[in-house]
């Protein structure tokens, strides 16, 4: 489900590409170290956008070095990371167990079954130091199978779970920007939802699984498109409120451009085959 929340890299300075892929590479270093190779394969753009948000509000002492890397052993790459870097980085691994999880309890999947045992340690430590994100993000997804397997076709229900889940994941502290950090969490969460059934609508449709879309035949790709501009607008408005200076320029590139380029290239690559 995630896979969204990405820059549009051609719109970038070189300067601000360079930061972007720093702490993108930076939480693939401290995933190494935290968590081993397990941890390393659930690197997301979107845990990325995470930790440069909460960087830019928060401002905790960065370090950056150059490394070779498993992906890249020819040429040391530069990184940038933080106490904010170690906080998604646990994100991470729990969305990853819980999303293996509902892969075995919704479609019987190997993978998510052997999956979610090669976790569940690393989960239960994580647990411990985030008890509040925790019992949340397993709430929300419960809540959210519940309501896949009644195949609800109201798009607002089916997708406010995700949005709640989100909107835990943001909050680092417990401190007043959580007015702010919450609700913007929630309506990105909410548009990563709806994003992700909008894109696989057709494939759904041809293996017979749900999605909320296929059950509203009413809804045209205008008026889905209305509808996720207008959940993506309402983060938008929260993240203008919060005082951040250093890297905006890429935060804004990220939530006004970036997370639209999944779909237009999807697009794209339509037309080219027709």
């Amino acid at each position: 489900m995630f896979g969204y929340v990405m820059a549009n890299k051609p719109e970038l300075k070189i300067r601000e590409f360079a930061r972007y892929k720093g702490f993108y590479c930076g939480l693939c270093r401290r995933l190494y170290q935290c968590h081993g190779r397990l941890g390393q394969i659930t690197l997301t753009y979107d845990m990325t956008f995470l930790v440069i948000l909460l960087t830019s509000l928060y401002e905790p002492i960065t370090e950056q070095e150059k490394r070779r890397c498993l992906i890249h052993p020819a040429k040391k790459q530069f990184m940038l990371y933080n106490a904010v870097t170690d906080y998604a980085a646990d994100m991470n691994i729990l969305l990853t167990h819980d999303h293996l999880r509902d892969d075995w309890e919704d479609e019987r999947k190997l993978k998510g079954f052997l999956g979610m045992k090669l976790y569940a340690r690393k989960k239960r430590k994580i647990e411990k130091k985030y008890p509040r994100q925790a019992a949340v993000i397993t709430r929300s997804l419960e809540s959210l199978h519940r309501l896949e397997e009644q195949q609800c076709a109201d798009i607002d229900s089916v997708s406010r779970p995700f949005g709640e889940l989100m909107s835990e994941v943001f909050v680092w502290k417990d401190d007043s920007f959580q007015n702010i950090l919450r609700p913007m969490g929630f309506y990105l969460g909410k548009f990563i939802y709806m994003m992700d059934a909008w894109m696989d609508r057709e494939e759904d449709a041809k293996n017979h699984c749900y999605n909320p879309f296929s059950l509203q035949k009413e809804m045209d790709d205008d008026r889905i498109r209305g509808m996720l501009d207008a959940t993506l607008r309402m983060a938008i408005a929260e993240f203008e409120k919060l005082p951040c200076e250093q890297d905006v320029a890429v935060l804004r590139n990220i939530l006004y451009e970036g997370v639209w380029t999944t779909s237009e290239r999807k697009h794209n690559d339509d037309e080219r085959s027709i």
